[in-house]
């Protein structure tokens, strides 16, 4: 009896035994099967599913010549490189053949993303040729893959470069129009996964393959003239040369809608090699970027903001000492002489500041630049002609500027006193020349734009014609006023230099640079804005200069590029005389 119950002991703990592994076996295969499923299904599609970006074409970028759109900005194939250094079999061959073939093209740490195993996509290399391209494919590198995209062309050459702005190797859009329309312009990139077999051979039949088609970008027509944007890229040039200044800015309007047709600064930069760019600020358009007090410019906007609110007309009289006492400061006339009773034409056609500083305090009580008087310039200033905001236009990298509150303690009777005749407050000059149709086009504001429309299908679908953003921000007699008064301002001294049968019309402008303490003795800003055409206005163009330790003055340095370009605007907008 004793040995068969040994024996039924033995199969009762080999039988409990086995149990025991099949009870460790399911709960093994729950875990795995039910548990961890997602996990391993994860990994599985990870190894199973080849997954590709289908890249967008980058639109193009169109400019004007008269009414046909031609290309600024073209694409170009060059192929991105890279690996998957999971399945890279020979990571120091791929090394040695991408130093040798590729060159100055590779990322600088890339030696270390082809050894980087525990990721499954690195991008090595940007740029390369269709030659190195195939040089790299004849190895046959295990790991190694290309995907094609486009590079910036500039047919062009440097033509507009701080408005086009440029895109780096990432595909990324950088100031100008490509950096602030950057989404218009990329497009959406479309993927492809597909389930591939051990082989790495896509399999076309799966619930899991997945396309979704690239929305390429819009190709953008700008409403820069492309002549008119050599002629003043060039005019800037020469004469920023000549003159010794270290930024001089020109920009052309359209006064009738707010379309840019020109905008320039010297200097510039080349986008096809903007990775060659040791100084940033060439970057930068010193049109729409550099703040800086206007200066007697700003006198077309007191005498307009004085005679919209009644209180002044061109014949209105007052008497010039050559120098006024506002508060604690005293204002005094860069020309002196014209003293006496004398009329507001006649403090136009001077640059007097006393004549404009009596405008600001008849806007108040008649002796002081009351509060009162402090909202409405603000009102017309900020609110009405935006000056001191960002105009909106469409270029990354807009600066805006600044008109203090007379809501706040800085917002005093002096400083307004100052803004009377452009000092005090800052903008920019697409601000200033925005402005500034709106005080000589009958009194409407539009928003400055550089785009005029998209091609489609190879065919110019121009924009909707731009509308006002604000009607009479002063009244059409008061818009017909200025222009005489800024026609007879430059008619009092350099009427000889314009082409007979034309309106012309505009004001200099000279400002002192601030420093710390106060304003720089050795340093000033030469500015001019003004107008031309027969009939109506057809263009304004606005000019502003600097050099470092240069007293630039907007008659002597300024007038005259506006001067050029406005005779050269006559013969190729074909406008024709009066009468």
């Amino acid at each position: 009896m004793k040995p068969e119950l040994v024996k039924g002991s033995r199969s009762n703990i080999l039988a409990r035994l086995v149990l025991i592994i099949a009870v460790v076996f399911a709960l093994r295969l729950f875990y795995l099967q039910i548990i961890k499923h997602d996990h391993y299904v994860a990994q599985a599609q990870q190894e199973q599913v080849k997954r590709e970006r289908l890249p967008a074409t980058r639109g193009e970028i169109y400019a004007m010549s008269g009414d046909t759109p031609v290309k600024l900005v073209m694409n170009e194939t060059v192929y991105t490189v890279f690996v998957d250094p999971a399945v890279i079999k020979d990571a120091d061959k791929v090394i040695d053949v991408m130093k040798s073939v590729a060159g100055g093209n590779v990322r600088k740490d890339f030696e270390d993303m082809v050894k980087k195993k525990e990721s499954r996509y690195q991008v090595i290399a940007y740029r390369l040729t269709r030659t190195q391209a195939d040089k790299i494919k004849e190895k046959k590198l295990t790991g190694v893959g290309f995907q094609a995209v486009s590079q910036r062309v500039y047919p062009e050459g440097r033509l507009a470069s701080q408005v086009l702005g440029f895109v780096n190797a990432e595909g990324a859009g950088n100031y100008g129009v490509e950096g602030f329309l950057n989404k218009q312009l990329a497009g959406k990139d479309g993927r492809l996964e597909t389930v591939t077999d051990v082989s790495d051979v896509p399999l076309t039949v799966g619930g899991r393959n997945i396309r979704e088609p690239a929305k390429n970008g819009d190709n953008l027509v700008l409403s820069i003239d492309r002549t008119i944007q050599s002629k003043i890229e060039d005019v800037a040039r020469e004469r920023a040369k000549k003159l010794g200044t270290d930024q001089l800015s020109i920009v052309v309007m359209n006064p009738n809608n707010g379309k840019v047709m020109g905008m320039a600064n010297y200097p510039d930069f080349n986008p096809a090699e903007y990775y060659k760019v040791t100084d940033g600020n060439l970057f930068n358009n010193a049109a729409i970027a550099k703040n800086y007090e206007p200066g007697s410019t700003i006198k077309t906007f007191t005498m307009a903001t004085a005679i919209d609110k009644g209180v002044a007309r061109a014949s209105d009289t007052f008497y010039n000492t050559d120098r006024i006492q506002v508060d604690d400061a005293k204002i005094e006339n860069a020309t002196k002489g014209k003293t006496g009773t004398i009329t507001f034409q006649t403090a136009m056609n001077w640059s007097l500041n006393t004549g404009f500083v009596t405008l600001g305090q008849r806007l108040g009580n008649g002796s002081n630049i009351t509060k009162t008087a402090r909202d409405t310039m603000y009102d017309y200033f900020h609110n009405r002609f935006h000056l001191g905001q960002a105009s909106g236009v469409e270029l990354a990298a807009e600066a805006a500027g600044g008109i203090v509150s007379p809501d706040k303690q800085e917002g005093n009777e002096v400083r307004y006193a100052n803004m009377t005749f452009g000092q005090g407050m800052d903008a920019t000059a697409l601000q200033v020349a925005a402005g500034f149709c709106a005080v000589v086009n009958g009194g409407n504001y539009y928003k400055p734009t550089v785009v005029n429309g998209v091609v489609e299908d190879g065919a110019y679908k121009a924009n909707a014609e731009p509308q006002p953003v604000q009607k009479g921000v002063i009244s059409a007699d008061t818009s017909a006023q200025l222009r005489d008064m800024t026609q007879k301002a430059r008619a009092s001294a350099f009427s000889h230099v314009d082409k007979p049968g034309y309106t012309i019309g505009g004001k200099t402008g000279t400002s002192q640079v601030p420093k710390a303490g106060g304003y720089s003795d050795s340093e000033t800003i030469a500015s001019y804005v003004g107008f031309g055409g027969a009939e109506k206005p057809e263009y304004v163009i606005m000019v502003s200069m600097y050099g470092e330790g240069k007293v630039l003055q907007g008659a002597q340095h300024a007038l005259p590029v506006f001067t050029e370009i406005s005779n050269w605007m006559l013969d190729y907008l074909k406008i024709q005389p009066k009468g």
